[in-house]
């Protein structure tokens, strides 16, 4: 599988397939560790335009699967992994690890020799394996439900 995963610069046409995968993502993969009003609170993008701003005005990461949008990945200006998400139809086949690559490659060219990111508990388990710690737990507001996520951190050295 590995020789199939492409890991390419976002553009400005990628912004509906990432809104997919991160709805997909939520719904069916973090619903096994979210409860269904947490789920609804979170799966929602109410400002497509807003979305695709944010992802094109900082680096960000389409995986594609033999020309197939994946999983998608970014890092703002002050070395967070804002966020990762992979589609369900391609789980547990090494797009994120691959994201994760390439987040790390970059991280290190802007002089970054940390990162962090706020993940989710179905993200936890995969950050600890690739070497992120957990700083601290932490109950985020999503549409008046409140979301359990790790704020993590990898350091190089």
């Amino acid at each position: 599988m590995d020789d199939r995963i492409l890991i390419r610069p976002y553009t400005a046409g990628d912004a509906d397939a990432t809104i997919e995968i991160f709805l997909r993502s939520i719904r069916e993969v973090s619903s096994k560790d979210y409860s269904p009003a947490q789920i609804e609170a979170w799966a929602k993008v109410e400002d497509p335009s807003l979305w695709a701003e944010r992802r094109i005005s900082r680096p960000a990461w389409i995986a594609e699967v033999d020309g197939r949008p994946a999983g998608f990945s970014d890092l703002t200006e002050d070395g967070c992994l804002d966020m990762m998400f992979v589609h369900p139809e391609f789980q547990s086949v090494g797009v994120a690890t691959h994201l994760l690559r390439r987040v790390e490659e970059e991280a290190f060219k802007l002089g970054f020799r940390r990162i962090y990111t706020e993940a989710s508990r179905t993200a936890r388990p995969f950050f600890e394996r690739k070497g992120f710690r957990v700083l601290t737990g932490q109950i985020v507001e999503k549409r008046g439900q409140g979301l359990e996520n790790f704020l993590m951190e990898k350091v190089y050295t």
